[in-house]
């Protein structure tokens, strides 16, 4: 019999995180060696152990799982991820993609969907939830019939960063500390958001953060 699947669990919420690994570890091929409460420490943990398997929330403190996702797969490759939210949102799922993911599981039917999940990421196949494929492609083939493509982003990935930061009310000179640049290039970075985004201060930024999944709310 092969060795189980060995999975990282990353979510902020301890219930959420022992209600999932309850799911995950009552499967005989699935069994979770670690858990994160934010996806720097997921970031850290998959870099430290043997995982064959992350499972990302979407919205957790310092790093998100999407921002997470994106670091692992450029740090570990063959390491297959999976992004569990609440969010049932058609942009989320298309950043999931673009950031490694191979599967897009809601919370509110983990307990059917996650299971099948894990074992098709492991079989290096795509999980979409049930229900989402014909709203996915009636928006995909409507942007096409329009000319506009995959929902682009609106920022790069270093001003998703310090848009999350400062919606988490850090400083600029703790922004700077936490991504080892220097403040004056962290305002740099945050003057460029205000005008991408049209918007005058921090708590605009905040709002459209918390809009975005970066922060809850």
């Amino acid at each position: 019999m092969s060795s189980p699947i060995r999975v990282l669990l990353a979510d902020d919420h301890t219930l959420v995180r022992r209600g999932v690994r309850l799911i995950l570890d009552g499967e005989p091929d699935l069994t979770v060696v670690a858990e994160a409460g934010d996806g720097a420490e997921a970031v850290a943990l998959a870099g430290a152990g043997e995982v064959d398997l992350a499972v990302l929330d979407v919205a957790m403190p310092r790093m998100t799982g999407l921002q997470a996702a994106r670091e692992l797969s450029r740090r570990l490759p063959a390491l297959r991820i999976l992004i569990l939210t609440m969010y049932d949102n058609e942009q989320y799922f298309f950043e999931a993609l673009r950031a490694g993911a191979c599967g897009y599981v809601l919370k509110s039917v983990a307990d059917r969907d996650l299971v099948d999940a894990c074992r098709a990421a492991m079989r290096d196949e795509p999980f979409i939830y049930p229900g989402a494929e014909r709203a996915l492609v009636r928006s995909y083939l409507d942007r096409l019939h329009r000319g506009d493509g995959l929902p682009a982003r609106a920022i790069t990935e270093r001003e998703e960063e310090i848009l999350k930061l400062v919606a988490e009310g850090h400083s600029s000179k703790e922004i700077g500390g936490l991504l080892f640049i220097s403040a004056k290039t962290v305002e740099r970075h945050r003057a460029n958001l205000l005008h991408k985004l049209g918007m005058r201060d921090r708590l605009e930024l905040t709002r459209y953060a918390i809009r975005s999944g970066l922060v809850e709310p």
